[in-house]
């Protein structure tokens, strides 16, 4: 028997969780916030002193909850890439670009233009959320802070630095976010210099460990903190949603992760190489060795609906979930309104950080349920524009087990089940990256032989959900009209893009 400290570190707080590898499940929780500012259109930061300030009081709680006083081994995911910039002993020199951030468009447009082999791996270009691209702007546009910086990494090192005193880059993030060959297991130094950061390598972590690996044991202080009698072992984590195919046990291909929380991602691991232009990959080994790992995803998703619901309606949480329930009860009510979900740009299948939202067809005689409902069609059909490309790229989905906030959302839950057009599983396990981080932690100290079996074993459980044929159908009729209007609208988009960055 085994008991798993893990933690997620959201974009709006750290969750805390203790696993029992004998019991298959989550023995407590706690959860502790800290906040994201936006300082200008199109920015967001937050501090690396709250991330460990959270650290502690979420690791305390939920271990005062369970009566644990000492853990086997501690695992950890984060957002990626939300990108810290500090000195070797860890001390921040600025703000965290959150991973939303979209400052580096530019940037990350640069990229497009590099034929090295190793950009397949990302379909050719990176992304304007990924470490690299702000790697660039930092070093254009605030070469003072550059110049200082002794380490920039992603949130999950500094978090493991934090508990370890040792700087460790996890082979998904440098897979998925770095430019990393981890196909060949290497840096690729060449990329950095045509990119005009032939520096961001001395700054990066060196020692590179896969998913479910070794660091080191915790600082003897960082368990005091934590109130632990032991050292656990912390084993190394991942990309937060990445991170969760495990708990879904989503490994094999065929399947896919769907997440929806403040954004969506939905995840597929292929057995070969193959053309999935307009995505993100496939990474080689990033999870389990052998498969090609897929990231597919939007941008704006959770956080569109409590924008609308908080800042442009003035609703409190109740009043957000009465909204939903209206909505629920009525789906079809958003007939002759069509919105664009691109809030903070796209992820895929356009890969364009400069287009924006929208909501076209409005009258005097719509409601608030109206426009909240369009809202939520939206993301719908954002998410089946993404199957509906990967089908065209050849990458068959024939389960997909959805978690995340999603679940707590019946109108934005039901309508993306009926957009999808297939039945789905959705986990009853809130957290599938809590579990996640339970099952690479399980494998790191020997408890199941490998990932794979690790997430066989602990896949949380789940019930399915069938789509509403009228409403499919209806989905399955509107999904040309949203591919159209991106495409007519674009133009527009970019230049209000571009008007907002340059303000």
């Amino acid at each position: 028997m085994a008991h798993i400290l893990s933690f997620d570190f959201g974009t709006g707080g750290v969750r805390a969780g203790v696993y029992d590898t004998d019991r298959r499940q989550m023995l407590g929780q706690a959860d502790a916030p800290y906040a994201t500012r936006y300082p200008r259109a199109g920015w967001a930061e937050q501090s690396p002193d709250e991330w460990r300030t959270a650290l502690r009081l979420a690791g305390r709680a939920v271990l005062e909850k369970t009566g644990r006083r000492t853990v086997d081994a501690v695992c950890t995911a984060t957002t990626a890439s939300t990108v810290a910039v500090c000195l070797r002993d860890g001390t921040p020199l600025s703000p965290a670009i959150l991973w939303m951030d979209c400052r580096a468009e530019t940037e990350a447009r640069e990229t497009a233009r590099l034929t090295h082999p190793a950009m397949r791996f990302c379909g050719g270009s990176d992304a304007v959320e990924w470490l690299v691209p702000k790697s660039m702007w930092l070093k254009r546009h605030q070469p003072e802070l550059w110049s200082k910086a002794e380490v920039v990494c992603e949130a999950l090192d500094y978090v493991n630095f934090d508990m370890t005193g040792e700087w460790v880059g996890s082979r998904m993030n440098a897979a998925c976010k770095w430019n990393y060959d981890s196909e060949g297991h290497s840096f690729v130094p060449e990329i950095y210099e045509s990119l005009g950061i032939a520096d961001l390598i001395d700054r990066l972590p060196q020692r590179i460990v896969p998913v479910g690996g070794v660091i080191a044991p915790m600082r003897a202080a960082m368990a005091a903190d934590l109130g632990l009698e032991n050292r656990p072992i912390v084993a190394q984590g991942g990309i937060d949603a990445h991170i969760g195919i495990l708990g879904a046990d989503t490994v094999e291909p065929g399947g896919m992760l769907f997440i929806g929380g403040t954004s969506i991602v939905q995840l597929v691991q292929l057995a070969e190489e193959a053309d999935v232009s307009g995505f993100w990959g496939p990474y080689p080994n990033a999870l389990t060795d052998g498969h090609w790992l897929v990231e597919c995803g939007q941008v704006a998703a959770g956080s569109m609906l409590n924008w609308l619901a908080g800042e442009m309606f003035g609703l409190d949480q109740a009043g957000h979930a009465a909204l939903i329930e209206k909505v629920a009860a009525s789906p079809g009510r958003s007939e002759g309104l069509l919105a664009l979900d691109y809030m903070m740009g796209n992820r895929t299948p356009y890969r364009d950080a400069a287009l924006r939202g929208a909501l076209m067809g409005l009258t005097l005689g719509h409601t608030r349920a109206d426009i909240y409902a369009a809202a939520v069609d939206s993301l719908a059909l954002g998410s089946a524009n993404v199957l509906s490309v990967l089908k065209a790229r050849g990458v068959a989905v024939d389960r997909v087990m959805m978690a995340g906030g999603i679940v707590k959302n019946a109108a934005w839950l039901q309508a993306t089940v009926d957009a999808l057009g297939l039945p789905v599983q959705v986990a009853r396990e809130d957290n599938l990256s809590l579990v996640g981080t339970a099952v690479a932690a399980a494998a790191a100290i020997g408890v199941f032989s490998d990932l794979k079996t690790a997430a066989r074993a602990c896949a949380a459980p789940a019930s399915e959900l069938t789509p509403d044929p009228a409403r499919a159908e209806w989905f399955s009729r509107t999904l040309p009209l949203y591919q159209e209007a991106t495409e007519q609208l674009r133009p527009v988009l970019h230049q209000l893009a571009r008007r907002q960055m340059g303000g």
